[in-house]
Formats: structure tokens, sequence, C-alpha cells
């Protein structure tokens, strides 16, 4: 019997060596070139905001698409709110932020052990464990910094990758939306006050 259960744990192993493949690689290589890039270029996205709608789409789609290193898409949403329709401004920022994420996700799916260690992968993994696309969506709609890992979660759960744009598409959308109307209204705010 300890000769049998010592085999099943040498098979265990040995499929969880085999599992890491070039695909893997390739995603983790994608989420890094991304990083990397938006990195090098960056003088030449601070103009963003010069494309209207499609630099709430752009700005939004290179600040998700960075795993480490912070871009700020919303301050573009929340200026482009205030000057155009914030109801399109949020309604093309969402689809755009949602694509970037798909960069956490592919570190994800390349391999999680980077952050298997940390508390809140835990945490994430377990609660997308009980409750699945319905946490992305949730995360997604709140702007704070753990939907990255949330993200990598994701892709290390091997949720499906549609399933995972969707919820993401779908928090993302609101969140765009809701910071498009916050400048609006902010812009309103200051036109009154000047007006007094």
């Amino acid at each position: 019997m300890t000769e049998h259960s010592t085999g099943s744990s040498e098979a265990a192993a040995k499929v969880e060596r085999q599992k890491f493949g070039l695909k893997h690689a390739l995603a983790i290589l994608f989420a890094v070139g991304v990083t990397l890039g938006i990195f090098i270029f960056q003088e030449h996205l601070r103009n963003l905001d010069k494309l209207a709608y499609a630099g709430a789409f752009l700005a939004m789609l290179i600040g998700n698409a960075t795993v480490i290193l912070p871009v700020p898409g919303l301050i573009f949403v929340f200026a482009l709110g205030g000057t155009l329709n914030p109801l399109l401004v949020g309604l093309v920022a969402g689809p755009g932020a949602a694509l970037g994420e798909l960069t956490g996700y592919a570190a994800g799916y390349g391999g999680s052990a980077v952050i298997d260690n940390l508390k809140m992968y835990h945490r994430l993994k377990s609660w997308m464990g009980r409750y699945g696309v319905i946490i992305i969506s949730l995360l997604a709609a709140i702007p704070n910094p753990v939907f990255d890992m949330a993200g990598i979660v994701a892709g290390s759960l091997r949720i499906k990758w549609w399933k995972f744009l969707a919820a993401a598409w779908l928090g993302k959308t609101i969140q765009g939306l809701l910071i498009a109307y916050a400048g609006a209204l902010s812009l309103g705010w200051v036109e009154q006050f000047i007006a007094h």
C-alpha cells in the first residue's frame, strides 16, 4: 500500500512538472514584454487625452496592461468625462481596461509561483473558487490595486479566458462609467463655483 501511494505521489509530481510548457513561458513573456514596452515608450503615451474617446480606450488598455508598473488610466477617463460625453467615455474605457487585464491573466496562466506565498493570493483564490467570475466583476468595478492579482489568480486557476474577459469587461465598464461621470460632475461643480 505504501508503495502504491509513493508511486501515486511521484506520478502527481511528474504531472505538476510537465504542466509548465511553451505556452506558459510565452504567456509570462507576453505579460513582461507588454509592461516593458509601456515603460520604454511612456513619453509617447502622455498625449492620449488628445485622442478623445480613442484616448480613453487606449489609456485604459495601457494602464491595465502593466502588471507591475502603475499607469494612471483612470485620470484620463476622469478628465475626459469632464470634457466629453461621460457615457461614451465610460463605455469605451471599460473594454480597453478589460483587454489590458489579459496581461495579468496571462502571467497567472504562465505560472503563479512568484506570488503563491502571498496571503492575498490565497484569499482571492478561495473567493474565486467559491464565487467564480462574480468576484472578478466586483473587483473590476472598484478602483483598487488588488485587481492585477485577481487576473493572475484567474489565470492560475485556469478560468476560461473569455469568462475572465467578460467579467472584467462588465466590472471595468461600470468603473469607467463611474469615473467618467465623477469627472463630469466635478467639472460642473467647478463651473458653478467660478460662476458665483
